[in-house]
C-alpha cells in the first residue's frame, strides 16, 4: 500500500510541474499585461492560436477557420460557474454592439452536461457554444478548467491578441474588442 501511495504522489507532482511549465505560454511570453490583469498582444508578437473546432451544444459543427477575417471572442464558461452568470449579459450586449465591425463571439462550454449547458445558455446568449466537457480545447489555449470564465480575443488572422483570465464586464471588454477590430477593416462580403 506505501508503494501505491508513493507512486500516486509522484505522479501528481509531475503532473503538477507539467502544468507549472505550462503556465506561461509561448504566447504570453513577448506579451504585456495591464493593471487589470488583461494580457495584450502587439500585432508583431501574436502567436496563431490552436485548433478550435468540435460539436456545438446544439450538435452542428464549428470550426473558427470558418471566421477567419473576422475577430473572434473566445469565452470559455460552465454552467456551475456563478461569475460565469454575471458576465453573461455583458458578453452578449458586447456582441450586439460589436458584431457589425466584423467581429464574432464563440463560447466553449466546460466540464457541464449538454442538458445544463443548453439550458445555461437560454435567454442568456446568442451566439453559439462549443461543448467541450473534457476542457480539451481550454487546455489547448492555456486555460486551465478550475480558472474559468476566461476570454480570449483573436484577431482577424486567427492569433491571440488578448486574454483576460477573469469575468469580463462590458465596459472592459468592448474596448479591447474594437481596438482590435480597428486595426484591419472586416472583409467584404456576407459576413
Amino acid at each position: 500500500m506505501n508503494a501505491r501511495r508513493w507512486a500516486v504522489g509522484l505522479l501528481a507532482t509531475v503532473a503538477v510541474l507539467a502544468l507549472a511549465a505550462c503556465a506561461t505560454p509561448e504566447w504570453g511570453k513577448a506579451c504585456g499585461a495591464n493593471a487589470d490583469g488583461v494580457i495584450e498582444c502587439a500585432p508583431d508578437q501574436r502567436s496563431a492560436a490552436p485548433k478550435l473546432a468540435g460539436e456545438l451544444l446544439d450538435g452542428g459543427s464549428y470550426d473558427v477557420v470558418k471566421d477567419r477575417g473576422q475577430v473572434v471572442v473566445v469565452n470559455f464558461w460552465g454552467s456551475w460557474c456563478a461569475p460565469c452568470r454575471a458576465e453573461a449579459d455583458d458578453l452578449e450586449a458586447t456582441y450586439q454592439a460589436t458584431r457589425g465591425a466584423g467581429v464574432t463571439f464563440l463560447g466553449i462550454n466546460v466540464q457541464d452536461s449538454r442538458d445544463k449547458a443548453i439550458a445555461f445558455e437560454e435567454g442568456r446568449v446568442t451566439y453559439p457554444s462549443l461543448f467541450d466537457p473534457g476542457s480539451r480545447l481550454a487546455l489547448e489555449l492555456d486555460i486551465p478548467p478550475n480558472t474559468i470564465p476566461a476570454t480570449v480575443v483573436l484577431d482577424r488572422d486567427g492569433r491571440i491578441a488578448a486574454v483576460i483570465r477573469a469575468a469580463v464586464k462590458q465596459q472592459g471588454l468592448q474596448p479591447i474588442v474594437e481596438r482590435i477590430a480597428a486595426e484591419s477593416p472586416p472583409p467584404t462580403g456576407d459576413r
